[in-house]
């Protein structure tokens, strides 16, 4: 029976859109000025530190002085870009940094989500709590003492040097080899971040309805097939969500591990576009030159992250925007 009033095929009511004004937006003020306040340092920072020195790229189109400022510097067009992409540098370290963010996607990414589905599965609280806190503890510890480490087990009568020796019968320094500088830095960075990034993905595991583990060991699906029907596609979003970051970021390896393992031997494969910048700009003091290299890396960044983005909507609906 329809109730009074209705009729069939009526419309649904239409949404009343808020118009905002001065006095709405005063409301919400004063409804939600904790929460503003809490939020304010946070946009504060990124004003400060991520939009004000956008200013700062017009210096890739300049050669810039320091004593006469941004806006005094002669302008020089594209002319820093024209000598980046003709100098012999410039493939090289376009090459150097795709491999090695290459590598540490293909291996680090998935070893993280597979640590973290292994320490999913286990029962004991004691033992997991105890492996959660010896797998973070790397991350705490700061890249100039982990490189002074590196360097000193991998000199010429360190102890991977002389394990390999053994093997191989090369005492040679490793980081001096530009062969072995990649396994090197892909390895100590996921013996550093592996229990630290687990935890998004340890998180997302916790979120799982356990009523779904329980239906499919109920129709008889073994431990494995558990995890493969219920478990990876639970955290199947956040999975898709930290690749789109992470091949976001495909050009934008931190500078900071590179330049203190690298040294002049092995630029061949070490030197890459955020050493490569610091360099240029900071060392040589060919600061125009060094902006133009560094928004050149920040568009090919953008660029990735929106194909990676389309990518991961059209096959598996899940996408950053």
């Amino acid at each position: 029976m329809k109730r009074s009033g209705q009729t069939a095929g009526a419309a649904a009511p239409a949404v009343k859109v808020r118009k905002y004004s001065w006095t709405n937006i005063r409301k919400d003020f004063n409804r939600n000025w904790a929460l503003l306040i809490m939020v304010a340092p946070a946009i504060v920072f990124y004003i400060v530190f991520h939009y004000i020195p956008m200013g700062g790229l017009w210096m890739a189109f300049e050669k810039f002085k320091p004593n006469l400022g941004i806006i005094g510097s002669p302008f020089v067009g594209l002319a820093n870009f024209a000598d980046f992409f003709g100098s012999i540098h410039c493939w090289r370290v376009i090459r150097n940094t795709l491999v090695l963010s290459f590598l540490q996607l293909a291996i680090e990414f998935p070893i993280t989500i597979l640590f973290a589905l292994l320490l999913n599965e286990v029962s004991s609280t004691r033992y997991k709590r105890t492996i959660q806190t010896v797998s973070y503890m790397p991350y705490f510890v700061s890249m100039v003492v982990v490189v002074g480490i590196i360097m000193d087990f991998c000199a010429s009568d360190g102890a991977i040097t002389s394990i390999v020796g053994a093997i191989t019968g090369n005492y040679d320094n490793m980081l001096g080899n530009p062969n072995n500088w990649r396994p090197i830095y892909v390895i100590s960075d996921l013996w550093k971040n592996l229990g630290f990034n687990a935890i998004i993905y340890v998180a997302a595991l916790a979120g799982i309805d356990q009523t779904l583990y329980e239906a499919a060991e109920i129709d008889g699906a073994n431990r494995f097939q558990r995890i493969l029907k219920v478990t990876i596609p639970g955290i199947l979003d956040t999975i898709m969500i930290m690749l789109i970051l992470r091949v976001g970021q495909m050009m934008s390896i931190g500078y900071e591990k590179t330049i203190l393992m690298y040294n002049p031997q092995v630029y061949e494969t070490a030197d890459i576009l955020s050493s490569f910048i610091y360099r240029k700009a900071l060392q040589e003091g060919n600061y125009g030159y060094g902006t133009a290299v560094s928004l050149f890396n920040s568009v090919i960044n953008f660029t990735l992250l929106v194909i990676a983005n389309a990518v991961s909507k059209k096959y598996t609906e899940s996408g950053l925007f």
